[in-house]
């Protein structure tokens, strides 16, 4: 039996998920898992780096090897809770820290130094996934679909699998075996930056905050007519675009009341959602998965723009909403150093299949 460990930090920058994972016989075993969250002071340092800044190039490399420190605590804890040796695990795959995502421009950039992590807890690492299927054309994003395809898709029906972080993405899992895949905007970050700002909480716990506004109508029909909804996929987005400066486009009235503006970003987060999967086909079941799932008014938003079809769990197929990325990340190793492909041409855009990941062996 191989273990794995999966290793997920997004665009939300709240921490830092560990998944103990085995896969046999098509199906993946969840061990064990830890959370470590991000010190304020260093979530402020990323979301800096997000930006063109000063020395930047000296902090990002700063910061990766900061994070190779904190992703290997993590590990070590999980270990330990697991009670399970280093040499026991087959690799981590580690996606790092987003701080730039450009994929039109050819490049995007996770930082977290996997060389380190790999001296740190002297197991191989697998990281970098994201680049080789830019390099092939594609966007490097989003990479769960191809696990989600192989784990949740069902012959006897049409299923959507989103993922509600940061940014929100949608994997599609038709019965026929096609899939695809895209980014549909924004999950909770703008929410989340918003709460900060205005009650000075990381995010608004079941949206009982933003459950007490109104949609302000006007603001987010403007909101929606950002190009990127419109794009046809492939394609991925991040903090590049959405983000406190995208809301300040909007000339937001000092007279509103924050939780109107905290309802309405709701509303845009679930109609972005609601709208892509208008255009993927039709969908007999969604399951819900990250820390979206979690937000009540989010998740009943949803509900009622999808009307009869479903919206459930993903705990409901075998892994909680919590750490499927993470477990995604431990499947995305595997394949590396079995040297199978796991992009998704049809999800990414790329020219073809390709092994993703650089091998740092321990």
């Amino acid at each position: 039996m191989q273990l794995f460990i999966g290793i997920m930090s997004g665009t939300s920058l709240d921490g830092v998920d560990a998944a103990l994972v085995t896969f046999e016989n098509g199906a993946c075993q969840l061990k064990n898992t830890q959370f470590l969250a991000y010190p304020t002071a260093l979530k402020s340092e990323l979301l800096a780096l997000h930006s063109a800044n000063q020395n930047e190039l000296e902090a990002s490399m700063l910061m990766g090897n900061k994070l190779a420190g904190l992703y290997a605590d993590t590990v070590k804890q999980l270990l330990d809770k697991a009670k399970v040796h280093a040499a026991d695990i087959s690799a981590i795959g580690c996606h790092g820290q987003t701080i730039r995502h450009r994929p039109e421009l050819g490049f995007t950039l996770q930082i977290g130094n996997a060389a380190l992590l790999a001296e740190l807890t002297n197991i191989t690492v697998v990281s970098d996934f994201r680049n080789r299927d830019i390099a092939a054309g594609g966007q490097g994003a989003p990479l769960a679909p191809a696990f989600h395809q192989a784990l949740f898709a069902d012959s006897q029906k049409n299923r959507a699998i989103i993922n509600i972080g940061g940014i929100a993405n949608i994997t599609y899992l038709a019965k026929n075996g096609e899939v695809l895949g895209f980014d549909s905007g924004p999950g909770n970050m703008l929410l989340d930056s918003w709460a900060k700002l205005k009650i000075g909480k990381d995010y608004d716990k079941d949206g009982a905050w933003a459950a007490t506004g109104t949609v302000l109508q006007t603001l987010l029909s403007s909101m929606l007519t950002e190009s990127y909804f419109t794009l046809p996929p492939p394609k991925s987005t991040g903090r590049d675009l959405f983000n406190d400066d995208w809301l300040k486009q909007h000339r937001l009235d000092p007279h509103l009341r924050p939780q109107d503006v905290a309802r309405t970003l709701t509303t845009l987060t679930t109609q972005s959602i609601f709208d892509a999967l208008c255009k993927c086909g039709d969908v007999d079941e969604v399951y819900l998965c990250g820390g979206g799932a979690h937000n009540k008014l989010l998740v009943d938003s949803l509900q009622g723009l999808l009307n009869k079809t479903p919206v459930r769990s993903t705990k409901d197929l075998g892994v909680d909403v919590d750490w499927v990325e993470a477990v995604a990340f431990a499947w995305l190793a595997k394949q590396t150093l079995a040297n199978k492909p796991s992009n998704l041409p049809a999800v990414t855009g790329a020219k073809g299949l390709r092994v993703l990941g650089a091998v740092y062996p321990k």
